[in-house]
């Protein structure tokens, strides 16, 4: 017989003990599970810890958000609005629901941003961003440690991700790098744990290398560098093949879907307008107008300036009257015709100067190893690029301007300063010194110094190209030295040599830009240590009904 259960009966008081038991027996797990995941990796936990405590200071010494200067104001700008449809379109109802697209940058970023706009919380941006950051460090931990590399070594490759001033500085701006970079690298996470990597997680990449590049375009690198890695690495099986096709599918999806939102607001397919304006910008620090010999209206956008009188090309290409009042008669440097213009000027100047190109490329990536930073694009740029006390000074204003509203709106009220206030319900620049003298000072000492990054690509590179033999005699013979490629070191190094070339080559050297290259190349210097792969684990058929084998492909 079933027992009646009655209201305030000790069995029903039984019942509901058991089920708050159980409510508290999941989390109670989890922590124990944590507990003894940080016994097993101390040092580790140790460093965690203090990254995630720099982190801590920087939110309180810095309530909200910092501002940089263009950037910021058009993310906010963008997530506050929705697209101007006064054309027809069909998918009007679901394009009020994206933030606007912008004509100089991919507005990936203004998403994240519009999901979290209900809280109206610039904290809980940037609090999100620092876990970012954190998780980040925590990949590359994981990732080296699924491949054999020491808890030290391990702890070391993170430590430049964790520690880094300039880096916990960035991620507490609004600004895309945090989210970019975390995107990259939960993909290369999804790709390089598993040897043959499932169906499901190669177009899970994809998707998140795709939206990566809507986050930021100078992740159209790794759109080719990701398929090409899983084809090189399975091309001999279907299943290679298969993951190939699908984070190919992936990566174009997200970057498919913006051209088409882009199409639907602008008329073009595109993601920016601006591929050119940053391209000319380029080659304005070697165009010679007497080798290039333009013609036409490309003559009218050579820049006549004397080579020594250029500034660097990203603080010159917002000054120089060739791409701003001669343009302005006909809508600026970014309408369709106008983008056309520069970029096709900017690919003549290449062609008729391609050496100088080239040495000037090589010559921007060489800053990246310089010390001490210099003032490069501008001093003003790098001033965004620290914690400050004071935003508003004789010589800097970092904060919001009153003067500066979105494209097409009034600006007496829709402001940069109000977007921010519209946003984060609260003023921007407030500084409790308490906490923001020792992160400011932190800063100023600790990050990843030019020629530490030099030896960490280094060291990365002797990841990706080793020995086959030791030798073992110093007699001279030929070719003594042979060497073989490396498996999984070769994705991660390639991707930061990629993240780190790319922006200078179509635009320029900033110092914001080497903040995503870090991580990746901090994951290939400590696969460097990673143990090769024993012989007696060659790669052999599964047995039927068995589970695949998890052991990491070869990195010897």
């Amino acid at each position: 017989m079933q027992r009646n259960v009655t209201a305030g009966s000790p069995q029903e008081e039984e019942a509901a003990a058991g089920q708050q038991a159980a409510a508290w027996r999941y989390p109670r797990r989890a922590m124990s599970w944590l507990r003894a995941l940080a016994r097993e990796n101390k040092l580790f936990a140790w460093a965690l810890a203090a990254g995630a405590f720099l982190r801590l200071l920087a939110m309180l010494g810095y309530p909200g958000a910092l501002w940089f200067a263009g950037d910021s104001y058009v993310y906010l700008g963008a997530a506050l609005r929705t697209p101007d449809l006064s054309r027809k379109t069909d998918l009007a109802g679901l394009l009020r629901l994206l933030p606007t697209p912008d004509l100089s940058k991919t507005t990936g970023y203004s998403l994240f941003l519009r999901l979290l706009l209900p809280f109206h919380s610039l904290t809980l941006v940037t609090g999100l961003q620092h876990l970012m950051g954190l998780a980040v460090a925590v990949m590359i931990y994981a990732l080296l440690r699924h491949y054999g590399v020491s808890r030290r070594w391990s702890t070391v490759a993170s430590l430049p991700v964790l520690l880094d001033g300039y880096m916990i500085e960035d991620e507490h701006m609004i600004m895309a790098e945090a989210l970019f970079t975390f995107l990259i690298m939960v993909a290369m996470l999804l790709i390089l744990w598993r040897r043959q990597v499932p169906w499901w997680a190669a177009l899970v990449a994809g998707l998140l290398v795709g939206y990566a590049v809507d986050v930021r375009t100078e992740g159209a690198v790794v759109v080719a560098a990701f398929p090409l890695f899983l084809l090189v690495r399975g091309w001999r099986s279907l299943r290679g093949w298969l993951a190939t096709v699908l984070i190919t599918i992936g990566c174009l999806i997200p970057v498919g879907a913006y051209a088409g939102w882009f199409h639907e607001v602008t008329g073009t397919y595109n993601l920016t307008l601006s591929d050119g304006f940053y391209l000319w910008g380029r080659v304005s620090s070697f165009a010679n107008c007497a080798v290039i010999k333009p013609t036409g209206a490309q003559a009218t956008v050579c820049p006549t300036q004397p080579l020594s009188q250029r500034t660097p090309p990203g603080a010159f290409v917002w000054s120089t009257p060739q791409v701003h009042q001669d343009l302005d008669s006909t809508g600026g440097p970014v309408t369709p015709a106008n983008n056309r213009l520069l970029f096709d000027f900017a690919i003549h100047a290449i062609e008729a100067q391609p050496l100088d190109y080239v040495k000037t490329v090589v010559k921007d990536v060489g800053l990246s190893f310089g010390f001490p930073r210099i003032g490069y694009p501008s001093a003003y740029t790098v001033y965004y690029y620290s914690f400050h006390l004071h935003y508003k000074t004789a010589t800097y204003d970092a904060l919001p301007p009153t003067n500066q509203a979105w494209v097409g709106s009034d600006i007496a009220t829709e402001n940069a300063y109000a977007d921010w206030l519209n946003y984060g319900h609260q003023a921007p620049g407030r500084v409790i010194e308490v906490f923001a003298i020792p992160i400011l000072l932190y800063q100023r000492l600790v990050y990843t110094y030019g020629p530490l990054f030099a030896l960490i690509l280094l060291m990365g590179l002797g990841g990706v190209l080793t020995l086959r033999r030791p030798v073992r005699s110093l007699r001279l013979r030929p070719f003594p030295l042979r060497w073989q490629v490396r498996g999984t070191p070769m994705t991660p190094w390639v991707t930061a040599v990629a993240l780190l070339v790319f922006p200078i080559a179509i635009a320029d050297f900033d110092y914001r830009y080497l903040l995503p290259v870090i991580p990746f190349a901090c994951l290939a210097a400590g696969l460097a240590f990673a143990p090769p792969r024993p012989k007696s684990a060659a790669r052999q058929p599964s047995p039927a009904g068995e589970h695949e084998t998890t052991v990491p492909d070869s990195v010897a």
